[in-house]
């Protein structure tokens, strides 16, 4: 112990550890004890208790949260278990994929979903005046929709990862052994993949339960916690401290129940993905590798409509919410940046805010963690992949609860959105970070010191430039996140710091589609463009695809 404590890297753990303890943990207690009313002695859970609609909105979110988790598990599955064992026509478009899932945000994907298929959408008033009337795409409908096809490359990506990493040596004694090929994949590739497949599930539960966008512009009649807390937060008649902090609460709750249902599930076999040879991809010829071919094809066009859509909204002419489909404009376009500029530059100076300083503190934490453990340093790993359990909504609040008055005072200034950024992407940084040290020998640093290079300098001059190809994807991938951020940024915010998506959801609620895709088109081109110089000219591998 006495040896750690004469380390500067156990203090650089310690300082780490205070700043996570006083922006993670202190707002996060604040939620959690909130509910319980204080002074004021009415307490959030008899409230909730009280209300038929608080248990309809917690019924309604676990219903929307596994419904959404089933469809997107029944299309990701399947499409990369294809994907990792076929050949088929057309193959090459399904990379676009993941790239999907971080050019278009929520926002605008639900956004551009009802201008297709809302009441004034494009393929309902076509549809309509051919006689053919179509449900309201509002509700129901509308939330498994889009949640569906803006989660499903979650599971995708976990899943290939898997079977790509799943060594085919197993499969093959198995079937040597007088096991059928489709048998021995179902008793020895699926137990070891399933982890990985949960894992994915779990995440797609986490991110509907703290669905903020989707929830609040398609929701309709249907109550969902995300919508009441945020109403809470900032009710026009006063906000609800103590029912914002209870039913900020009851989500924590969800996803931990969530997680130790995945856990005790994981827990009942001992399998892991074990990394060996991959399978080699066999040809699909015929019609079925044609219909693979087209049904994957299918689902990445739909999955780009959103992009196509926000296009044509943007130069499509519009007198208030009514857009006149097939006329074109600039107007939309040379009005943002000629009228109200602000939520653009708004946008760019606090997610460069937020990267630097989130990419800064997780490569610090992340050489911390894997090269100078501690007795500290387990806690590090713990607390920086919390965020990754709380909502948007969940972190906006705590930290306008904790920085409101107080020792520090954050409440109306732009330095809350920027921590909110940095709190809420802090594990992205993190995870690629991590991703490279673990492949960095001790010996290279060891050699260093040896020579008479003080470990800091050894740290800055050595192990920092290996890290820069994951500081750069982790940079890009903070970035994109970032930009896109609405459900913390839309609690933390005041007059003035408008960001895009929070100016993006504004226009919506006004049904001002064109002049909301307008802002959409800028928003992706800013997200597009950083991915495009990061992965065609310094040839980052922002999703690890050699590993």
């Amino acid at each position: 112990m006495s040896a750690q404590l004469r380390s500067v890297w156990f203090w650089f753990s310690a300082a780490a550890l205070v700043m996570l303890a006083v922006f993670l943990l202190y707002p996060l207690f604040n939620v959690l004890t909130g509910s319980f009313g204080g002074a004021s002695g009415r307490s959030g859970w008899m409230v909730l208790a009280g209300d038929p609609k608080y248990a309809a909105a917690i019924t309604n979110t676990i219903m929307l949260g596994l419904a959404v988790t089933l469809t997107t598990t029944l299309i990701g599955v399947p499409l990369a278990y294809f994907t990792a064992r076929f050949e088929f026509p057309g193959k090459g478009i399904v990379a676009v994929l993941p790239l999907v899932t971080l050019v278009i945000p929520e926002v605008i994907a639900a956004q551009t979903w009802l201008m297709m298929l809302g009441n004034n959408g494009f393929i309902t008033r076509w549809l309509g005046a051919r006689g053919i009337d179509i449900p309201s795409f509002y509700g129901w409908p509308g939330l498994i929709t889009v949640m569906t096809f803006t989660y499903y490359t979650y599971v995708y990506i976990g899943t290939l990862a898997a079977i790509r990493g799943f060594d085919v040596q197993l499969e093959e004694a198995a079937q040597s052994l007088g096991t059928s090929p489709s048998r021995s994949r179902l008793n020895v590739m699926l137990p070891v993949v399933l982890p990985a497949v949960l894992a994915s599930a779990l995440l797609v539960f986490t991110l509907v339960v703290g669905n903020f966008a989707t929830a609040t512009i398609l929701g309709s009649r249907v109550p969902l916690l995300s919508v009441l807390t945020y109403q809470a937060a900032v009710a026009e008649g006063g906000s609800d401290p103590v029912m914002q902090s209870t039913l900020a609460s009851v989500s924590i709750a969800l996803v931990m129940i969530v997680l130790f249902v995945q856990r005790w599930i994981v827990s009942r076999g001992r399998h892991e993905v074990t990394q060996g040879r991959g399978a080699r991809a066999q040809k699909l010829r015929g019609v079925p590798g044609l219909v693979t071919g087209l049904l994957a094809g299918l689902l990445v066009i739909v999955s780009l409509l959103p992009l196509g859509s926000i296009v044509i909204g943007a130069f499509t002419v519009s007198r208030g919410p009514v857009m006149r489909w097939g006329e074109w404009t600039t107007v939309h376009i040379e009005r943002l940046f000629r009228i109200a500029p602000d939520p653009v530059l708004n946008t760019l100076a606090y997610s460069a805010v937020a990267t630097v300083i989130g990419i800064t503190f997780s490569a610090i934490v992340s050489y911390l963690i894997v090269k100078k453990r501690n007795i500290l340093t387990p806690a590090l790993d713990y607390l920086t992949a919390l965020p990754l359990a709380l909502s948007g909504t969940i972190i906006g609040i705590g930290l306008l609860m904790s920085f409101n008055t107080g020792f520090l005072p954050l409440t109306g200034t732009a330095s809350i959105i920027v921590l909110a950024y940095i709190v809420r992407r802090l594990p992205f940084g993190i995870r690629n970070a991590s991703s490279t040290l673990y492949n960095i020998p001790n010996s290279i640093e060891e050699a260093s010191i040896s020579l008479g290079v003080p470990p800091v300098a050894t740290f800055f001059k050595v192990v920092l430039p290996l890290m820069v190809p994951a500081i750069a994807a982790a940079a890009v991938l903070t970035w994109t996140t970032t930009v896109a951020e609405l459900s913390a940024s839309i609690i933390v915010y005041s007059g003035g710091r408008e960001t895009m998506p929070i100016q993006i959801y504004k226009l919506i609620d006004s049904n001002l589609m064109a002049p909301a895709s307008a802002y959409g088109l800028v928003l992706v081109a800013v997200i597009l463009i950083p991915i495009i110089v990061a992965t065609r000219i310094f040839k980052v591998d922002l999703f690890s695809s050699k590993s």
